[in-house]
């Protein structure tokens, strides 16, 4: 079905631009939380921790996920990171 408004044509050109710019960050995300999970010793797991916590806390502020889920994750990030020895 062709876009035949200008209004319509707008929107999907954002929203094609708004999905690549969320698939890139949740890309970003997951290999970040990966990262943390792998690491072996507290010392590289905390360093990680503090990478992810970061690119969390920006994709909650964008919009990207949702502020509770940044939270669970980093909650959950934690726990695994503090049972490290």
């Amino acid at each position: 079905m062709p876009l035949r408004h200008k209004s319509a044509q707008k929107r999907a050109r954002q929203t094609i631009k708004r999905t690549d710019r969320n698939k890139q960050v949740k890309a970003l995300i997951k290999g970040s939380i990966k990262r943390v999970h792998a690491s072996e010793d507290k010392a590289a797991g905390i360093e990680e921790l503090k990478k992810t916590v970061k690119v969390l806390d920006r994709a909650a502020v964008k919009g990207v996920i949702h502020k509770n889920k940044a939270a669970n994750t980093k909650s959950k990030l934690t726990k695994h990171v503090n049972k490290l020895s």
